[in-house]
């Protein structure tokens, strides 16, 4: 299938997944049960790659940039700004594309071969509201927490390596982590990681709808599903950055 006949497959399955949708009550249970199962379960995931980079990036900062001329503080202060406007919200959610796009595409996925989506079709149900609708509102509220839980995560294993590796005092790492602080940073990354968190979940969810075959082309659809999340992150991450900081 050519790239634009793909990309207006998609746009109907959007346009889909936004229309009839059923009662408000199925989908507030559900929009629970996603953040729960999507969003929660990845916390551990997030804590630990977030503290470790955390650590590293300040370790390079120190190493690589440390001389008389530029104050200690300066090195918290470019790890925050690391971890704000790229770690933790686009290498973040790439590690979650594989992580949650999977999961997604291949839990449709195989509702679709094993003709689950074809039996809610035929009680007249919207299944890709149904299925994918509540995964998408709780992937777009979950991200931009998770994102935020991993800024602090990682700058407390900053503070810890700074502090154990004695490469700058707590005041000296507290100074710099708050110097110079811009807010609008945060609301970029938030925005950003809403918008890799609908395009990791649509992307995923497409790929699993329209899965054919068996268990061997649901597997062919994650890793198409993955992949292109990835891309697609990495293009809105461009786009995004150019008109809000640009």
């Amino acid at each position: 299938m050519g790239v634009l006949s793909n990309l207006g497959k998609y746009l109907i399955f959007v346009t889909k997944i936004f229309s009839k949708p059923e009662k408000h009550s199925i989908y507030f249970r559900q929009v629970f049960r996603e953040i729960d199962k999507l969003g929660v379960s990845s916390i551990g995931i997030v804590a630990i790659i977030s503290f470790f980079i955390g650590m590293v990036v300040i370790i390079h900062m120190t190493f690589n940039l440390g001389n008389p001329l530029i104050p200690i503080y300066y090195m918290a202060y470019i790890t925050r700004e690391v971890l704000i406007l790229e770690f933790s919200s686009t290498v973040l959610c790439l590690i979650l594309a594989g992580k949650i796009g999977s999961n997604i595409s291949s839990e449709i996925g195989t509702m679709r071969v094993t003709e689950q989506i074809d039996a809610l079709e035929t009680m007249g149900i919207n299944s890709a509201a149904y299925l994918v609708l509540p995964k998408m509102i709780g992937m777009v509220i979950v991200t931009p927490v998770l994102v935020l839980l991993s800024i602090f995560i990682g700058l407390v294993g900053g503070w810890a390596v700074s502090l154990m590796g004695h490469l700058m005092t707590g005041a000296d790492y507290i100074q710099g982590i708050r110097h110079g602080f811009d807010s609008y940073l945060v609301l970029y990354t938030v925005i950003k990681s809403a918008i890799f968190a609908f395009l990791i979940t649509s992307i995923s969810a497409y790929y699993g709808y329209y899965s054919k075959g068996g268990a061997l082309d649901v597997g062919r659809s994650s890793t198409l599903a993955v992949s292109y999340s990835m891309i697609m992150i990495l293009v809105s991450n461009y786009l995004i950055t150019q008109i809000m900081l640009g």
